[in-house]
This record gives C-alpha cells, structure tokens and sequence, in this order.
C-alpha cells in the first residue's frame, strides 16, 4: 500500500472532474456548494485514506452522495418561478439549449449520476458501478436510459 499524495495535489488532480460531476448532476447553480461540501468532507477522511490506487472513484463517491443530499434537499425548499440560463462554467461544456439542461435536472438520481460519471466524468462503466455502488451491468442501464431520455428530448 502506497499512502496518498498530499491533499493539496489530490485536490488540483480531482476537482477538475469533481466539478463536472456536479454541474451534471446537480447542475450550476449548487454545483460549488457542493464541491466545497465534498472536499470538506475529503479532507476529513483523508488522513484515514491508506491506498490511493483509486482515489478517483473515492471522492467521485463522496460528490455522488453529496449530490443526491443535495437534490434531496432541493425538493424541500421553495422553487423560483424563473429558471435562469446555466451560467457558464470554466472547463465545462455548456448545452446550447436550456432545454438539455431541464432535461438532465429530471432524470431519475441514478440515471443522472450514471451519465455524469460516462460522459462527463469520462469513467469507464466498471469505475462508474464502483461509484455508484452497483454492478457493472446496471451501470450500463442507467447510462444507457439517461442518454435514451436525452435523446428524446434533444431530437423531439
């Protein structure tokens, strides 16, 4: 076992794909909240951290439930009437309609996560089931809904 970088290097390696994540999961306007809220809990735990063979899948973990607390929380506070446009994001792709993005917000959580992690995040499907705490195959699934649901909307 190898110990893990220092949490300085850790953070400028990961927090590139970690905001990604959450920009496609909870989408811009909670993404730093939780990011800082994922690193903060990173950084808690890291000293307990022993092997760093994986630390991507690690704290794309602690971002996918920090998002789905974060979703949950959402549904329990009052929504504005006006959604405003994504605000662009640095290194983030932003979809040329705000329809793809209402779209990606009503995806099921697992779908959402499962096509953040593919696509954005650029995990391979075995990665995205250990994140997701699945097997490989229901990685799949939920890539494969969330990209057919998509899809739908985009091309309807």
């Amino acid at each position: 076992m190898t110990p893990p970088p220092p949490f300085a290097r850790f953070l400028a390696e990961h927090r590139g794909p970690v905001h990604r994540f959450l920009v496609a999961t909870v989408g811009p306007d909670d993404a730093d909240d939780c990011f800082q809220e994922t690193f903060i809990k990173a950084l808690r735990a890291y000293p307990e951290v022993r092997d760093d063979g994986d630390l991507r899948a690690w704290v794309l973990t602690i971002a996918r439930r920090t998002a789905i607390d974060a979703v949950r929380a959402r549904g329990r506070r009052a929504e504005p009437v006006a959604d405003p446009e994504p605000a662009p994001v640095d290194g983030t792709p932003q979809p040329a309609d705000a329809s793809l993005w209402e779209a990606v917000r009503r995806l099921a959580p697992r779908q959402r996560a499962a096509v953040a992690l593919r696509y954005v995040a650029d995990m391979s499907y075995a990665e995205v089931a250990r994140v997701m705490d699945c097997t490989e195959e229901a990685a799949r699934r939920s890539a494969f809904e969330g990209v057919r649901r998509l899809r739908e909307v985009w091309d309807g």
